[in-house]
């Protein structure tokens, strides 16, 4: 069979123009691949939009659920349900507001509440204040707290907290068990941090309330010194009480020497106390 010369250069065209697209579809495929760097940029900002979204969401009064290995995390709900943006676990909160945050012991609605580390919270902890009823008695909502109305990972809504401190500071504070009327153990504080600049004065508590009758703690939780200093404040106002009873009884008399008398002794206890902390400190 002959071949011409015009049939052999059709043939090598057709194959070329065959080699030709299949390459041109290849670089067009491989342009519109997205790279490694593109799909990394595209994954931020979308993680940016959802915190976007996430910040304000939570500025419409509602708390958004980040979860961590051990479930919603009491310093990421303070943050998206006040505005405070303070790092670190909440035991460090208070120290690292400063200069930052206002501070101080008058409570707010919106405010942090912000627990000190004890031996049953080592990280501390903090939560927001939903609520202000007087200058003893807030309301608050947070999460990861243990017990009735709480638990590991969950959020409690509208919980009664009542200051207990003896100058109503509120350096120790009573948690409301649920919604049950009884309060827990007595948990040492700090005070409030607002979402306002720091002004390098703490705010006071100028409407001072006597402490509510509660009852009975299930364990004092504050440092010993603190709770000497509140024994002895408890029993001055017993013998105090005492003396005002007129006119005076044997057994009235005989009641406030033994009240003045624990007075002595706490305040005695309370010096030793103070004295072997700072002994201990120097060595």
């Amino acid at each position: 069979m002959r071949v011409d010369g015009f049939s052999v250069r059709m043939a090598v065209l057709s194959v070329a123009i065959g080699i030709a697209t299949t390459m041109g579809a290849e670089d067009a495929l491989a342009k519109t691949k997205p790279t490694a760097a593109a799909v990394h940029a595209n994954t931020r900002a979308i993680q940016a939009g959802m915190a976007s979204a996430h910040r304000q969401y939570a500025g419409r009064g509602h708390s958004v659920a980040r979860y961590s290995r051990g479930g919603l995390q009491c310093v990421p709900f303070a943050r998206e349900n006040t505005g405070i943006e303070l790092a670190g676990n909440a035991s460090t909160w208070w120290y690292s507001a400063e200069g930052v945050y206002q501070r101080g012991a008058r409570p707010e609605v919106g405010s942090v509440l912000n627990f000190r580390a004890n031996g049953r919270m080592r990280m501390g902890h903090v939560a927001v204040v939903s609520d202000v009823a007087n200058a003893r008695t807030i309301q608050i909502d947070h999460a990861n707290w243990a017990g009735p109305g709480g638990g590991r990972g969950a959020i409690s809504r509208n919980i009664t907290v009542v200051d207990v401190s003896p100058a109503n500071d509120w350096t120790a504070v009573r948690v409301a068990l649920g919604h049950t009327g009884d309060f827990g153990s007595v948990y040492p504080t700090y005070g409030f941090i607002y979402d306002k600049p720091d002004r390098g004065v703490m705010v006071a508590n100028n409407n001072v309330a006597p402490a509510p009758l509660l009852n009975a703690p299930p364990r004092d939780l504050r440092p010993a010194a603190e709770r000497m200093q509140a024994m002895a404040q408890d029993a001055e106002e017993v013998a105090e009480a005492v003396d005002d009873v007129q006119p005076r009884s044997r057994h009235a008399s005989r009641r406030a020497r033994a009240g003045k008398a624990i007075v002595t002794k706490v305040h005695a206890t309370a010096a030793g106390s103070t004295h072997k902390a700072h002994a201990k400190h120097r060595t």
